[in-house]
């Protein structure tokens, strides 16, 4: 036992060192870093652990996973991403998410099960246990590819979210078809009986639901009736957790219930937070969803054998062609069936589809007697179904996951206009411009550059330097975006900068522990509620500034209307929210007022465009403003109406 335990410490330290180790070298390539991860496990798997000690050259998998997989490293992953999902952006995109996550896992389960016992020896029961255990989606080395590409928010939503709601299904699915398996490989009568699987489904995965919510709501009151950012979190942590073991403790889906948990917690909990809770929690479910996906794509090319791999290159073959038909089916399917997706977001939703821990853990559990005794599979399926499983997850991960990138350019999907790719390659000039110019001057300080050599270089390289700010300069006036972009990012750095001198004056004993929270609250509300007037850091309205000369209307879709405030809020504009009304099946829509100055229209208008979809259904308020305002209204198209205001006062 002791053995084991200090087993465990050596593999988790070497787990997390590799992680940093292999997080530092991908950022020189452009390789996602989750395929790094698995690419150094399988190097692992194959080289350095057949000089390991005796003692631990014991099968990783034995020791580790599953159990490591589901109740240790699922619920933080489950959890970190469904508390970043805002309630109006799932809601809007909930229909194609739950088709996907239901009737499409259940669409991909029957067709893979049916192409992989067509092609194998698998009887059916048995290969839907293997199309069960292959349905869930885990888009981790995607999403976190969508982030630094800038793609639209929608379509991490639509992937997130189908991945979230499609674990505990494909989980729920995997348990009734053992059983099922476990049958026919007994020799017994397979009895299916649809209303009583139905039924048990809807059981399991609504009551871990209905676990997720209670839980999470009951921390939610706890916290917002404290103020102290440890315990808070640490609550947070419970709510994860603890919404897993209870559901799984009362027989209910856990992953669901993490599910819950984190939608609860995300929407709900920050309200009772302070701001500097906000952040501290919000750093602390990064560290934590970094440090298991990292374990888990490291674990992910440990356990996979190659040679086992090699020896069954046809069955996965085909397992790969039939998951890969599958998911074509249910996307496009649905885009002919209800075409409100893009069709550039139903290709990348389609190649999208990765597998990862979910399939890797239900895969090793078939034998593990994680799902209790009675339920295994005759050796030789139960390794046929895993190298199947091992190596579909393996082709998403280093074929599709690498490929995304070259994907998402091809069909232009990034928001990063060719604008802010020129700022920043003039940015970059002008920095390494002033670098090498503070560095010869060093060397001459030094006495390693001649006073000659510097009194030649001095002039030509201070004007390279003018050369390339006017360039940038130029760029930034051409286009106001880029300036409030870069301003935003500026301003950010200052209040960081501010928090950090607060923390020293305390450490140096200038400043009380009170004076200090006080001063810091302050620096972190503006960084979690992204509090910031630029209009009065620019002084865009001086102290005499002229009235409000102008009312604008805008209708805004609720998937957008987050970007459309932040915008808003960095050109320095006030605005009121009033809630649009829309017809039974329509997307939600928010109609934004703002008082404006004449000079400010046309900056406000390109803001609201820029951040839009395209024109939503018109609520009741938009046919009312022409008629408010008579013939002087003024339409810019069908979601944006201007308004003279005769009269302005300020009370």
């Amino acid at each position: 036992m002791e053995q084991d335990i200090e087993l465990i410490e050596e593999i988790a330290f070497g787990l997390i060192l590799l992680a940093s180790l292999v997080g530092i070298g991908v950022r020189r390539s452009r390789m996602p870093y989750t395929v790094g991860l698995v690419l150094v496990g399988l190097l692992l798997a194959v080289g350095i652990l057949q000089f390991a000690p005796t003692y631990a050259r014991r099968d990783v998998r034995e020791l580790l996973v599953p159990q490591l997989i589901l109740a240790l490293l699922v619920p933080p992953l489950v959890f970190e991403a469904a508390f970043h999902i805002r309630w109006g952006e799932l809601r809007a995109n909930l229909r194609p998410i739950v088709i996907f996550a239901i009737p499409g896992v259940i669409a991909t389960m029957l067709l893979v099960g049916a192409v992989v016992a067509w092609g194998t020896e698998l009887s059916f029961p048995v290969a839907l246990v293997f199309g069960a255990l292959i349905a869930a989606t885990d888009p981790v080395a995607v999403v976190a590819l969508f982030r630094s590409m800038g793609v639209p928010k929608r379509l991490q939503v639509l992937l997130e979210g189908e991945s979230l709601f499609n674990d505990g299904t494909a989980i729920v699915l995997y348990t009734l078809m053992l059983g099922l398996a476990a049958q026919a490989t007994a020799g017994l009568e397979v009895r299916f009986d649809l209303l009583r699987v139905v039924a048990q489904f809807t059981l399991v995965a609504g009551g871990g639901i209905l676990v997720g919510l209670l839980f999470s709501a009951a921390i939610a009151r706890v916290i917002s009736s404290i103020d102290d950012y440890l315990i808070e979190v640490t609550l947070t942590l419970v709510a994860a957790y603890g919404s897993y073991l209870l559901a799984e403790e009362l027989g209910v889906s856990g992953v669901l219930a993490v599910v819950a948990a984190g939608l609860v917690s995300g929407n709900l909990g920050p309200r009772g937070m302070s701001p500097t809770t906000r952040l501290s929690l919000a750093n602390f479910w990064e560290l934590a969803a970094f440090l298991a996906n990292s374990v888990v794509f490291l674990l992910i090319g440990l356990v996979i054998n190659i040679e086992v791999l090699l020896a069954n290159w046809q069955a996965i073959l085909l397992a790969i062609l039939a998951v890969l038909l599958a998911r074509a089916v249910v996307i496009y399917l649905y885009a002919w069936w209800r075409p409100e997706i893009p069709n550039k977001f139903v290709h990348v939703v389609f190649w999208g589809g990765l597998r990862g821990a979910i399939s890797l853990a239900l895969a090793l559990s078939i034998t593990s007697g994680l799902h209790g005794e009675g339920t295994h599979l005759n050796e030789a399926d139960a390794i046929l179904i895993q190298s199947m499983a091992f190596g579909v997850v393996l082709f998403t991960i280093l074929v599709q996951g690498m490929t995304m990138r070259r994907f998402i350019q091809r069909l232009r999907l990034s928001e990063r206009s060719p604008v802010e790719e020129e700022y920043e390659r003039r940015q970059a000039r002008a920095v390494a411009a002033q670098a090498s110019y503070e560095h010869i001057r060093g060397l001459r300080a030094e006495g390693l550059v001649s006073d000659h050599a510097w009194a030649l270089m001095e002039g030509p390289m201070r004007r390279q330097i003018e050369a390339r700010s006017d360039s940038v300069r130029e760029l930034l006036r051409s286009d106001r975006t880029v300036e409030v972009a870069g301003l935003n990012n500026a301003y950010r750095e200052a209040l960081r900068a501010q928090r950090s001198t607060f923390q020293n004056l305390l450490a140096s004993g200038v400043i009380s522990e009170e004076t200090f929270s006080y001063l810091v609250s302050e620096i972190d509300s503006a960084l979690a509620n992204d509090e910031i007037n630029y209009g009065d850091l620019l002084l865009l309205r001086s102290k005499d500034k002229p009235p409000i000369t102008r009312l604008v209307s805008a209708v805004v879709n609720e998937v957008d209307l987050e970007d459309t405030l932040n915008t808003l809020n960095i050109l320095g504009i006030p605005t009121t929210r009033v809630s649009s009304s829309t017809s039974p099946g329509e997307a939600a829509t928010t109609t934004l007022l703002m008082g404006i100055e004449t000079l400010q229209e046309e900056d406000v208008i390109q803001a609201v465009l820029s951040c839009c979809s395209p024109p939503t259904p018109q609520p009741a308020l938009g046919h009312l403003l022409p008629q408010l305002a008579g013939a002087e209204a003024v339409l810019v198209n069908s979601d944006i109406y201007v308004l003279p205001v005769e009269r302005y006062e300020e009370l």
